[in-house]
């Protein structure tokens, strides 16, 4: 069978049947937890889903808007505190919500944006947000 189809003609799946994941979660390595934490709940809006803790102290954080998921683990300093993070790495997250409304929320509660809305060829408004950690997000339509 041919995943593509000729005018016409139902596309066809490959077998065997081809990976349709239903979300994403991530998870992120970061040097100070309470700082991003405090970004993402209090400047992006993402809300607390579950706190990890090990030997009384906290070590990550499961974070969720709408669907989506981020774990933000604390960095252990095991391969060196120098390190950069986020170099060559970006996530988009889709959303039905006015992305200028959002985007003005952001920067009301402290945010900086590294790109401000925009419409893209495509038909997509978009912006782009860098996190404490250099990780890059987009917010689109």
């Amino acid at each position: 069978m041919s995943d593509e189809a000729t005018a016409g003609e139902s596309p066809t799946r490959a077998e065997p049947q081809s990976f349709r994941a239903r979300e994403m979660s991530v998870s992120l390595t970061v040097a100070d937890l309470d700082a991003s934490l405090a970004w993402y709940r209090d400047v992006v809006g993402f809300h607390v889903e579950e706190r990890h803790e090990r030997d009384g102290a906290l070590r990550a954080v499961t974070l969720r808007a709408g669907s989506v998921r981020i774990l933000l683990g604390q960095d252990d300093g095991a391969r060196g505190w120098d390190r950069v993070k986020g170099e060559g790495f970006s996530f988009l997250l889709r959303t039905a919500q006015d992305v200028d409304a959002l985007a003005s929320g952001i920067r009301a509660r402290g945010g900086t944006l590294a790109l401000e809305p925009t419409d893209m060829p495509w038909g997509a408004r978009i912006f782009r947000l860098v996190e404490p950690d250099g990780f890059k997000i987009a917010i689109s339509t």
